[in-house]
């Protein structure tokens, strides 16, 4: 029976100005930290060849190096560039770490760099339970993920911009003005009279032009990006991943070509074993809570990819506005339709859950959801 490898564990706490490098050699519990200045790729490499080496003399074989750092604000550019260069680079999400509940727990960069060293030594030992290794995209996937992102963010800002105007107005008994999306508003705004008879202010009407002008610059870089993504689709050599499973989406009335884009670049450009890895990629999977005599349901776990779910959400909704004969809207209706505000809430985001799992068989296998409807019959 040959004997086990020796493992050294590796943690990376990132930061602008300095990464904190912790090392936990084989069969050891002292953790070594050390630091480099924040970027520095080559003096980590160099740190890490050193190890290398070291660890060979020290015990006479060679020993792997498994290295990991947190998922935040350094993206995944750092996993690829060391697994580009031949190590085993794990990413963790931080927030699924195993810490202690006794009293206040202390924080610094040194204490968390070596607690994720020994966290990382259980998880390649065969303890799944100590924390959750995020899975390294690839960089079209992430790229791809701009499309649906700044598209959001793009629209949330137009909706603030409209408010904003829609609000200024109100403070002076104007309840709207024409050409806001692209009409004649400059004369209409010429024209607008306050509540009390007056006319704008200047200021007020100065504020107002300065809030339409970034209204529309919004509106034109909306107009780019879906100009961005349609050539995304149509051109072969773009780096858009799964664009057949775009157009297999499209099939099902109710979900337009923007929506099924969002939706592979969220979601189905990902591969996933099975439903439940899907519900929990999506933090739609169920959280019970179970102690003693006392049971009850916490709801969705949230744990998952928030801009993902928000928008199977809102796709929800339209489902059930264009698919009102499927399975899944006759089975929302009867739950939850008729039982009070709360509970259409609650009901939308389960069947949330359901909807993503019939989409993903279907783009997957062709398993078309049950009572749906196909564009063109």
């Amino acid at each position: 029976m040959s004997e086990a490898p020796l493992i050294c564990t590796v943690a990376i706490e990132l930061s602008r100005s300095r990464w904190m490098i912790g090392v936990l050699p084989p069969r050891s519990t002292k953790v070594a930290v050390s630091a480099v200045a924040g970027g520095d790729t080559g003096r980590l490499l160099m740190q890490l060849h050193q190890l290398r080496e070291r660890l060979a003399r020290e015990f006479e074989q060679p020993v792997e190096i498994k290295i990991c750092f947190e998922a935040g604000y350094d993206g995944f550019w750092l996993g690829r560039f060391l697994w580009d260069r031949g190590h085993d680079v794990y990413v963790l999400d931080a927030s699924s770490f195993l810490i202690s509940r006794r009293g206040r727990r202390t924080k610094t960069d040194r204490v968390d760099v070596a607690a994720m060293t020994f966290t990382l030594r259980a998880y390649v030992a065969g303890d799944p339970s100590v924390c959750r290794v995020v899975e390294i995209p690839t960089p079209e996937a992430e790229d791809a993920k701009r499309l649906s992102r700044e598209r959001t963010r793009l629209a949330s800002e137009r909706t603030r911009h409209v408010n904003r105007i829609r609000g200024l107005l109100s403070l002076h008994g104007i309840r709207s003005i024409k050409g806001l999306w692209g009409g004649d508003w400059r004369t209409q705004l010429d024209q607008l009279v306050t509540g009390d008879g007056r006319m704008l202010g200047p200021y007020l009407k100065a504020e107002i032009i300065r809030e339409v002008a970034r209204l529309h610059l919004v509106m034109d870089q909306i107009k780019e990006l879906e100009g961005t993504r349609r050539d995304a689709l149509i051109d072969h050599r773009s780096p858009f991943p799964d664009k057949e499973k775009v157009a297999t989406l499209t099939k099902l009335a109710g979900i337009g070509e923007l929506s099924a884009t969002l939706l592979v670049a969220e979601v189905f450009h990902r591969r996933f074993q099975n439903r439940r890895h899907l519900a929990s990629y999506l933090g739609l999977a169920p959280s019970p809570y179970a102690s003693g005599e006392m049971q009850r349901d916490q709801g969705i776990s949230k744990a998952g990819n928030k801009p993902a779910r928000t928008l199977l959400v809102e796709i929800t909704w339209a489902w059930m506005r264009h698919q009102p004969t499927s399975e899944l809207a006759l089975w929302y209706r009867e739950r939850f339709a008729e039982n009070g505000a709360r509970s259409r809430k609650v009901g939308v985001v389960a069947m949330a859950r359901k909807l993503a799992i019939a989409l993903w068989h279907f783009v997957e296998h062709g398993i078309v959801p049950s009572g749906a409807i196909l564009n063109g019959r």
